[in-house]
């Protein structure tokens, strides 16, 4: 992409109203725009980070046996009253048609997942099933803050999965464990999320969390660094130690949720009366799991990990290109090496303007973070200035090295 041909701009002032770190590097980047609080544009540079995101979730999604659906957002109020959870639930958005009848905007989608499924699962033949799908949902969310992290308007990975019996439930709850485990080892925070014991609320004892550790984080966790789990802070009085070691010396951290998964087990098969036909031709109820991701609450979190005093530190994987070229100055080389990139299917976000001095160019490229810095000038002659945007190392190689390297 030529840098030139972006709408959008960078900004070298922090917007005054955002106290995260992730909005203020994403706002000043060309990434996202607020529209207003926990409401944000995704702007060229930040959907194509956010799609790499999802795709990650969603491929492990598809090897956890997962079948990819569309829900609607617009649901009617009966099926949230059969769950009992239109009065219950105190951040969902409610409204009225032109004829009086009443709707919700999806906060989540048991309400949906359920009833659909009914339609399809009749005998035991038909389990285990998995689906989901990623999408937007609205809550009304009274404390809008933290940029991603906390939105009235945001992206959800859900998958529910449909099971004959409790084990086969706990095997895929187990499974699931390990498919977040890689999503968040690709998108680069692996080695600051930990598992996290949690309130299961009225489904089970515990659910679990994925917590990421940052100092930017509202959740207190408490880590045990024998078993690189942790216990949240609302279940630590009844759980003061570690649930897999005994160990009593938990580390009290900040953190970023970033996933979670529950058993929901009947409580909503039982609503919506989900049974299947068992060999024995009874009718036995169907057991139910919950698994979300919060894509764009990820990316949140991903920046308040990986940034410095300059600016954003994209891993590889999510990065929105995988090289900033820059161009200083005149010279024939730079969109040559361009198109050689581009030809080998490297993704390459050019800076080809002419009315921005080199300072500026090197502070933008910093500020939106791409992995590899390449300069081209007469300084440098017939060789390529490259340089990792987590080093301060800078070495001069060929293009066939920039290449071999990319």
């Amino acid at each position: 992409m030529f840098q030139s041909q972006l709408f959008t701009k960078t900004q070298k002032e922090a917007p005054k109203d955002e106290e995260a770190i992730n909005a203020k590097l994403l706002i000043r980047g060309g990434f996202v725009d607020k529209l207003m609080a926990g409401v944000y544009t995704f702007l060229p540079l930040g959907l194509i980070v956010l799609k790499k995101i999802e795709n990650i979730i969603r491929d492990e999604m598809i090897k956890a046996g997962g079948q990819e659906i569309l829900m609607p957002t617009l649901h009617p109020k009966r099926i949230w009253e059969s769950t009992g959870r239109w009065e219950m639930m105190d951040d969902l958005y409610k409204l009225k048609d032109k004829s009086g009848k009443d709707f919700a905007l999806g906060s989540t989608h048991e309400e949906v997942i359920t009833p659909l499924m009914k339609k399809f699962i009749i005998s035991y033949n038909d389990l285990p099933k998995y689906v989901f799908q990623i999408q937007n949902k609205f809550r009304d969310e009274p404390r809008a803050k933290s940029g991603l992290l906390r939105t009235r308007e945001f992206i959800m990975k859900d998958l529910y999965s449909f099971h004959s019996n409790e084990k086969d439930m706990e095997d895929y709850y187990d499974e699931m464990k390990v498919h977040y485990k890689n999503i968040f080892d690709a998108c680069g925070i692996g080695r600051e999320t930990f598992i996290t014991f949690a309130s299961g609320g009225s489904f089970s004892k515990y659910s679990h969390e994925f917590q990421t550790i940052t100092e930017a984080g509202e959740d207190k966790i408490f880590l045990c660094e024998k078993c690189k789990i942790a216990v949240n802070s609302e279940i630590i009085d009844n759980q003061n130690s570690c649930p897999e070691c005994g160990n009593k010396d938990l580390i009290e951290k900040k953190a970023i949720e970033v996933g979670n998964i529950f058993k929901l087990k009947t409580k909503f098969s039982d609503s919506f009366e989900l049974k299947f036909t068992d060999k024995d031709g009874l009718d036995k109820d169907i057991i139910m799991g919950c698994y979300g991701i919060g894509p764009a609450r990820v990316m949140g979190a991903i920046i308040e990990v990986h940034h410095d005093e300059n600016g954003i530190i994209w891993p590889k994987n999510i990065a929105p290109f995988q090289v900033h070229l820059l161009s200083l100055g005149k010279n024939k080389k730079s969109e040559k090496v361009y198109n050689s990139l581009k030809k080998q299917g490297i993704e390459v976000l050019y800076d080809d303007r002419d009315d921005s001095s080199a300072g500026e160019k090197f502070t933008e490229a910093d500020l939106i973070g791409i992995p590899y810095r390449a300069v081209i000038s007469e300084k440098t002659g017939d060789k390529i200035e490259i340089k990792k945007r987590c080093q301060k190392d800078i070495k001069l190689i060929n293009e066939k090295e920039l290449i071999k390297m990319l």
